[in-house]
């Protein structure tokens, strides 16, 4: 029988449902999909971001997910470290700016360090190598590519590796056309359902608040530039932001904002390249590739585990 339950609240359209109500004189037809928690977290944070200036309360939220004030609490500070109001802090337009006004004083440290090569990267966990032309051009053909689904604090991922490191990560919510894309990507490619060493090392990032445990190799396709701007992406420390002209200016290229953009939208590799990282010189936090409301996630997410834990910088 269906009930009003808090848990039947939870429950999401998704696929159809049908069944007789109690009193067996109505038919009640019912489309239903259990939301995960990251769905949940998402679009309170975005109900949070979207009012803030009504600086809603905690029952409010949790009236827009469907539960209660406890359990919403409670299943939050498991995912984020802290309460929804603490939380509010590390995504709020003031924190941006002044994470940007804090990155300039960073420069020197983060960025001038000779991003015009590869040669550099070899003090970072994550490095790059790229692909060579025959692969980039023949489609991925001789490449054998090992991938698997996987769960993470911002929901679903689908990653592959090569045997030279991850070449491809992405969040999807349905697994057949986040393999298709995958595919579109190699299309002459053999590629294998499997999961690897480095998928896992890789997994590990989620547990460590954006900081690998060990050396990972990404092994990319991409033309000089968006290779510069990828290794540029790497160098912002866990925990804070920047902006399309600051990295455009630390790889020598100061007019060059808007192709540092697109750049950084083609990332093949979500969250291991932290494109989440770059916001508007306006602290709006912006667009992103995996949506808005996974973006900010992130972003506070990494705020959170950067100062609540007291670990500096990657």
């Amino acid at each position: 029988m269906l009930s009003c339950t808090e848990e039947f609240a939870n429950l999401h359209i998704c696929t159809f449902f049908s069944q007789f109500s109690g009193c067996q004189t109505c038919f009640i037809g019912v489309v239903l999909c259990i939301m995960t928690d990251f769905e949940r977290i998402e679009k309170a944070i975005l109900y949070i971001r979207d009012h803030f200036k009504l600086q809603p309360d905690l029952d409010e939220v949790a009236r827009q997910v469907h539960m209660s004030p406890f359990h919403f609490q409670r299943m939050f500070k498991e995912w984020a470290g802290v309460s929804p109001k603490k939380f509010l802090q590390y995504i709020s337009l003031g924190h941006a700016k002044q994470l940007l006004k804090e990155q300039h004083s960073l420069a020197d440290a983060s960025f001038e360090t000779g991003l015009s090569g590869t040669g550099r990267l070899h003090d970072l966990f994550i490095s790059i190598e790229s692909m060579t032309p025959g692969e980039f051009k023949q489609g991925g053909e001789g490449l054998e590519i090992n991938y698997q689904f996987a769960e993470t604090p911002f929901g679903r991922v689908l990653m592959a590796s090569t045997p030279k490191g991850i070449c491809y990560m992405a969040f999807t919510d349905r697994d057949k056309e986040g393999l298709e894309e995958l595919k579109s990507h190699f299309p002459r490619a053999g590629f294998h359902h499997a999961g690897d060493e480095q998928q896992q090392r890789a997994l590990h990032v989620f547990q460590l608040g954006g900081k690998p445990h060990s050396r990972l190799t990404l092994h990319l396709k991409g033309t000089p530039f968006q290779l510069k701007v990828w290794e540029a992406l790497l160098r912002i420390p866990t925990g804070n932001l920047t902006t399309y002209a600051k990295i455009a200016a630390s790889i020598g290229a100061p007019g060059a904002s808007r192709a540092v953009g697109t750049a950084v939208a083609g990332n093949p590799v979500a969250y291991l390249i932290p494109c989440h990282r770059v916001i508007r010189s306006t602290g709006v936090l912006g667009e992103y590739h995996w949506g808005a409301g996974r973006k900010t996630a992130m972003i506070g997410w990494e705020g959170v585990w950067s100062q609540e834990s007291g670990v500096g910088s990657r």
